[in-house]
């Protein structure tokens, strides 16, 4: 069965609904709609991200395994049997439009005084980047990042009093914060996570290794957000493709001239820099062929 996979914000998991509006029976579904829905916390409004085929979820499959969810219902949707899975309500409305322009207004001054509850407890280690307030007026949810762990009891207190909704605090990593606040890349446009890009996946110290960037430093390999840039991840997997197709450092390979020990692997050239005698010569290795070399060359 065809499911759809709806955001609530940039930061947010996806969540799953039927491709149908219980209000609108007769309105199609495209991805990139924004649609309200109802949910086990109350109704809210989302972005249809894409579609999925729920016997291929893990997640219904096996009941569930956030475990955060099940111990916090109450500010967690939860969604563990293919019985959770509701149609939603409608597509986006003018009327619904104009709620959420007006939600959107009051929500700069809600933010600012956030701020300024986060100073006057002392909270320096905290960083608000965004808020966000359902739907239904019922729940408001913070983001922030912190460099440490920050005891925001106080903090919650005071919002549920001055606001009277549930209130969730949620802590982003920076690279999830760049996602919210922008900025722009040194090859001159918008970043990546904030214009196009839906998930930020891990980018490790190897793909420096793997594409041979070592020598262009870490400075020049780092984003704004102060962690390696998500574009290493691009062309990583035609590096691992060109390096399974060649021989390892530290290989001996047949050459024209005799034995070579593989010193070096240049996968996008498809070159090999080998050692024979006492020179390193680089050559171009193609799989399975004698790699040609001159002795003149030597």
């Amino acid at each position: 069965m065809k499911v759809v996979k709806v955001q609530f914000h940039k930061l947010d998991k996806e969540y799953f609904f039927l491709p149908e509006f219980s209000q609108a029976p007769a309105a199609q579904v495209e991805i990139g709609d924004s649609v309200v829905v109802e949910t086990s916390l109350g109704q809210d409004v989302g972005l249809v991200t894409g579609w999925d085929d729920w016997q291929e979820t893990a997640h219904f499959i096996s009941g569930g395994e956030d475990k955060q969810e099940k111990k916090n219902p109450s500010v967690e949707i939860v969604q563990d049997k293919i019985v959770d899975i509701k149609p939603m309500l409608r597509p986006l409305s003018e009327d619904d439009l104009e709620v959420i322009r007006a939600q959107k207004r009051v929500g700069v001054k809600r933010f600012a005084e956030c701020k300024k509850l986060i100073q006057k407890y002392e909270l320096k280690a905290m960083k608000l980047i965004d808020m966000m307030e359902s739907f239904d007026d019922k729940r408001m949810t913070f983001y922030f990042i912190a460099d440490s762990r920050v005891d925001f009891r106080d903090l919650v207190k005071e919002l549920v009093k001055n606001y009277h909704k549930k209130i969730r605090l949620q802590q982003v990593g920076v690279r999830d914060a760049a996602k919210i606040t922008g900025d722009f890349g040194p090859c001159g446009v918008p970043l990546c996570c904030k214009s196009w890009l839906n998930t930020i996946g891990s980018v490790s110290p190897d793909s420096i290794k793997n594409q041979e960037l070592s020598h262009r430093g870490v400075e020049r390999l780092t984003g704004p957000c102060g962690r390696l840039k998500c574009c290493l991840r691009f062309e990583e997997e035609t590096y691992k493709y060109q390096r399974d197709h060649m021989p390892k450092e530290g290989d001996i390979i047949k050459t024209t001239v005799g034995p070579a020990k593989v010193v070096a692997v240049h996968p996008i050239k498809q070159t090999v820099s080998l050692k024979i005698d006492d020179s390193i010569v680089e050559y171009p290795y193609l799989e399975g062929k004698l790699c040609e070399i001159k002795k003149d060359e030597l």
